[in-house]
């Protein structure tokens, strides 16, 4: 598999070109980027029912409500209901949630390109709605603003994100992993982001 080095922000960064599932691109968020500003104008949708979505009349909430003022670990995956999503990146955070907390982390949140209805019965399904924030990013706006998105129509899931972790403070991202495959979890996992607060 190529590979090529790039400098983003300061940051030497090893992005390979092509991935086992699709295509790689450079991610246009780096250490120290300003995220709200990064996605200007962007919303994310809170895991719900649709009864939930209907009576709050489909709101959604600003980037700037999710990041302003508060410390954040967020972690971006392929999708709710898939293998490695389910059974490898979602269920070490809920397990570390005590140690997110003791660190001073005020959210610990997991997004993916999916609507917020199917989100909240997978957050529902692995336990973990009541230890981790889910938000849906349902036509994946968010992730392109940033640039973390990956073509996985080889596997049948089309436009995806990129299966990466964050800790962010106020808005500035102070760390930022990116896997090299979206099958990894080497880099974004709960241990990883707990090391870099």
């Amino acid at each position: 598999m190529a590979s090529a080095v790039v400098n983003r922000g300061g940051c030497r960064i090893m992005k390979s070109v092509s991935a086992v599932l699709g295509t790689r691109f450079y991610a246009k968020v780096a250490t120290g980027t300003d995220i709200v500003s990064a996605a200007p104008n962007v919303s994310l949708q809170k895991a719900r029912t649709w009864d939930e979505g209907l009576a709050s009349k489909f709101s959604t909430t600003p980037l700037k409500d999710i990041f302003e003022d508060k410390k954040v670990v967020i972690f971006g995956l392929p999708g709710a209901y898939t293998g490695v999503c389910s059974n490898k990146h979602v269920p070490p955070y809920k397990e570390n949630i005590d140690k997110f907390k003791a660190k001073g982390i005020d959210s610990v949140i997991c997004v993916a390109i999916n609507d917020p209805y199917t989100m909240n019965a997978w957050a529902e399904k692995l336990q973990a709605k009541e230890a981790i924030e889910f938000y849906g990013d349902f036509d994946g706006s968010f992730h392109k603003s940033l640039e973390l998105v990956t073509d996985l129509s080889g596997a049948l899931l089309g436009t995806r994100s990129e299966r990466w972790s964050a800790y962010v403070v106020d808005g500035k991202v102070k760390a930022l992993n990116v896997e090299e495959a979206p099958s990894d979890v080497k880099v974004s996992g709960a241990d990883t982001i707990l090391g870099q607060i």
